[in-house]
């Protein structure tokens, strides 16, 4: 074969071959794009940052939520440290953020109560006022951003047909128990105006 016969040739293989991934693709197929490349106008629905937490009780938007952080309670004896998030009875309570199951505890003042430590062991989540948990729930229990955890109720000092969720947020040191640390508020973390650091 001479050397312009092999050139028509290979010119020929390369239309055929992208002819046929023409055929097979169409002309104008997006290509896969990992959703760190998307920068002009982002996802549809960008993936949720690991540093915001997931609004703990199932199907109450951001702006439905109310800080209560600093309100006085038992008359004036003590602030709130925490979040109440109202909600129906037996409304699915989910994790607000990834980590471990570190106790399962009833207690007069939060009832039925769990708490959840970071994986880096820096951050608590405490959740209380709980009619129960979710089935197989159990100390050690790794889970992810939406796990089930258990319903919302009306255990402890939340007063009768009082449901709601009280949730608490504590910065931890990685050497701290389950009930140390110092509480912050969760309010601007659930309703996205501010990151866990």
């Amino acid at each position: 074969m001479t050397r312009l016969g092999g050139t028509i040739l290979a010119l020929i293989v390369l239309a055929v071959i992208g002819f046929a991934s023409m055929l097979s693709f169409g002309p104008s197929a997006p290509r896969r794009v990992a959703r760190e490349e998307v920068t002009d106008i982002g996802p549809v629905q960008p993936p949720p940052s690991s540093r915001v937490l997931m609004i703990p009780v199932a199907g109450v938007p951001a702006g439905q939520l109310v800080d209560t952080w600093g309100q006085s309670r038992a008359g004036g004896a003590r602030s709130h440290e925490a979040i109440d998030i109202m909600a129906p009875g037996n409304t699915p309570v989910v994790a607000a953020g990834r980590g471990t199951i570190e106790k399962l505890f009833h207690s007069e003042a939060g009832g039925i109560t769990l708490y959840v430590r970071s994986p880096d062991r820096r951050w608590s989540h405490y959740y209380a006022h709980l009619a129960g948990y979710a089935p197989g729930i159990h100390e050690g229990q790794k889970v992810e951003r939406g796990t089930l955890l258990g319903f919302v109720g009306d255990t402890g000092n939340a007063g009768a047909g009082n449901t709601h969720l009280h949730f608490g947020v504590s910065r931890m040191t990685p050497d701290a128990r389950w009930h140390e640390g110092v509480p912050i508020n969760p309010y601007p973390l659930l309703a996205g105006k501010r990151k866990v650091r």
